[in-house]
């Protein structure tokens, strides 16, 4: 199976977000061998986009919570105003959350706790800065995402049939156009895929994806796709453009179905 997460951002109106999931229905109409698809509007959107997606296979994604059920957070938006309105999925951790909001490492615990505890499930952002990139700073980037993954899991009991995604997104790659390379990317899910079962002691390898993301587009999409380590992937500014996020949900179906 591989998953397919669209990240639409600040970027599209509610208008826009109807016409956007008409179309990605449309790509999904008729094939066989489908990705997991989840596509994350923005709030003021996730009504209008629910009635759209409802009995499709299509999930709904929040693109964060509050780590409280209710309260005064001014600007804030609970779990039960997402299931309310059938969200399935939401994103935390997200390195624009982190770098623009301060989110911390603790706050982002607190949410995936609470996301698991609602029957969320969540979309963990990991993923290090430039500085941590140069060259022969593997390790260093490593240490990175060790440590968030670290502060994410802290205090977490996986249950038997919760999940969790995690998506490697290197910070240094999100908009700028510069993706990784697969190779690289690779050897970042192969860290993360060992180092997550002593995180989490007693997780099974089906209760948590690795998805790349960061400039992913449909002329890259395949490249990563095709790699067994990458489990999908969180697209970002090319999944507002129906042309190219098509050709992303294109990609994982043909390599689905050349595995079928």
């Amino acid at each position: 199976m591989k998953t397919i997460i669209g990240n639409w951002k600040m970027n599209v109106g509610t208008r826009e977000s109807v016409a956007l999931v008409r179309g990605v229905l449309l790509a999904l109409r008729g094939k066989k061998m489908l990705p997991e698809v989840v596509v994350c509007p923005s709030f003021m959107a996730l009504g209008e986009v629910r009635k759209i997606i409802a009995h499709s296979h299509v999930f709904l994604g929040a693109q964060n919570v509050h780590f409280e059920d209710h309260g005064a957070f001014t600007g804030e938006i609970s779990s039960r105003m997402l299931s309310e309105v059938g969200v399935t999925h939401v994103l935390l951790g997200h390195s624009e959350r982190r770098n623009l909001f301060g989110e911390t490492d603790e706050m982002v615990n607190k949410k995936l706790i609470h996301a698991l505890a609602v029957g969320l499930v969540p979309i963990l952002c990991v993923g290090e800065g430039q500085e941590a990139r140069r060259p022969g700073g593997t390790e260093e980037a490593q240490k990175v995402v060790a440590g968030q993954l670290r502060g994410a899991f802290k205090g977490l009991h996986l249950r038997h049939k919760e999940r969790i995604l995690i998506a490697y997104e290197p910070v240094w790659a999100i908009g700028t156009g510069v993706a990784a390379k697969p190779a690289d990317a690779v050897s970042m899910h192969v860290f993360i895929r060992s180092l997550v079962p002593d995180l989490l002691p007693g997780i099974k390898s089906s209760q948590f994806s690795i998805l790349y993301g960061g400039s992913v587009d449909g002329a890259n999409a395949y490249d990563f796709l095709r790699e067994d380590e990458v489990d999908g992937l969180l697209v970002g500014g090319a999944s507002v453009k129906l042309s190219e996020f098509t050709k992303v949900l294109q990609s994982a179906m043909d390599v689905i179905e050349a595995r079928a």
